[in-house]
């Protein structure tokens, strides 16, 4: 969750002020709009209206995909430390399958040692480390002719080890994936990672690669012309897919279900909020008394504003579902002036209530 300030706190208390004076909430936006008092000086009152909803959305979105990611594209394969390769010489099993053919494959294999090299019968170590599995095979053919009779050799890496990309973060299964002959997508690989949907922040993935650091929005992906599909992920590639726990928005006031929701995508409207909380009390709310607190954490370095709905106006439907909710916002829904006398009497009815006992008790005993 989020840390505000202590001057943020405060702030708060004061726009919510009235809960330790009187029953209920309320909130005094006079001295918003006129610019006195402390909290005045400090936030900005903004109506949501029409004119904001565009000039928000007039804003050009960045590219979903930097296009530095779109241009690279993997070349083919090459042989690296730790891998292990199967070689395949036709007519000659006792090279192909020296431990036998009822052995599994793997103990026929040759490991590609860290320094590059590999054995090989008759022709003993062998460079094959950054050569493709083609050229590997005109190696081995060349050297082993002087062996062997025209030797017809076939290549095939049986273990990826020297290429990975890693991934941490809010998936289900993080670690290494290995980097094969089929160039790896970002797509795939997030399909084998799994991604946890209930932790994950599906707009803040980090690709690290060659000392940058790139974010990607994958909730953006989908609506965009190019998607994870089209980037190829890069030896050496280190992938964190953010949780979601610190990128929340507070839903407080007369709501039906008052608490945190996080965001699991880099949008999320007012109308979506306030939905996922219940709606609006319809019997304590007031209708024009919906505001959303924004730039809180960060008042001691700049004004934070408070955003105004009229939800009782007939475009208020449009309007807050084209408000977008940022990460950190307070959403505080006022109470109606009724229900602050209602609770009032709430509270003093028990107290009538144990009053006219102990006055009956008084009763019965002088009778």
């Amino acid at each position: 969750m989020s840390k505000f300030s202590a001057a943020g706190l405060a702030i708060i208390l004061a726009l919510l002020g009235g809960c330790a004076l009187a029953p209920g909430q309320h909130m005094d936006t006079g001295s918003l709009a006129d610019g006195q008092g402390e909290a005045g000086s400090r936030i900005a009152l903004v109506p949501i209206t029409p004119k904001l909803i565009a000039m928000e959305n007039a804003a050009p979105a960045p590219p979903a995909i930097p296009q530095a990611l779109l241009d690279y594209r993997p070349g083919k394969y090459q042989v690296g430390a730790g891998d292990v390769l199967f070689i395949t010489v036709w007519d000659h099993p006792e090279l192909t399958a020296p431990s036998g053919s009822q052995q599994q494959i793997y103990a026929n294999g040759r490991l590609v040692r860290p320094d590059g090299t590999l054995y090989y019968p008759y022709i003993g170590n062998v460079t094959v480390a950054g050569l493709g599995l083609d050229q590997v095979r005109q190696v081995l053919s060349k050297q082993l002719a002087e062996y062997v009779q025209q030797p017809q050799i076939d290549v095939n890496v049986i273990t990826f080890a020297s290429q990975r990309v890693w991934l941490n973060g809010a998936f289900r299964q993080t670690g290494t994936q290995p980097i094969t002959v089929t160039p790896l997508t970002l797509a795939e690989a997030l399909g084998k990672a799994q991604i946890d949907t209930a932790q994950a922040d599906l707009s803040e993935l980090a690709l690290q690669r060659d000392g940058v650091e790139y974010h990607l929005d994958l909730d953006a992906m989908r609506r965009g012309l190019y998607g994870p599909a089209d980037i190829f992920l890069k030896d050496g590639d280190h992938l964190y897919l953010a949780y979601n726990d610190r990128n929340q928005v507070y839903l407080m006031g007369e709501v039906n279900q008052p608490r945190a929701l996080t965001f699991k995508t880099s949008d999320m409207s007012l109308t979506q909020a306030l939905g996922q909380v219940g709606g609006l009390d319809q019997r304590t709310s007031k209708g024009k008394a919906v505001y959303v607190i924004r730039g809180v954490a960060d008042l001691e370095k700049a004004p934070a504003t408070v955003y105004q709905l009229d939800a009782g106006s007939p475009s208020a439907l449009v309007l807050a579902d084209n408000f977008k909710l940022q990460p950190g916002d307070v959403v505080y829904v006022g109470a109606a002036g009724v229900t602050r006398w209602n609770r009032l009497l709430s509270q003093l009815l028990p107290l009538s209530a144990i009053l006219n006992q102990s006055a009956a008790a008084r009763s019965n005993i002088a009778e």
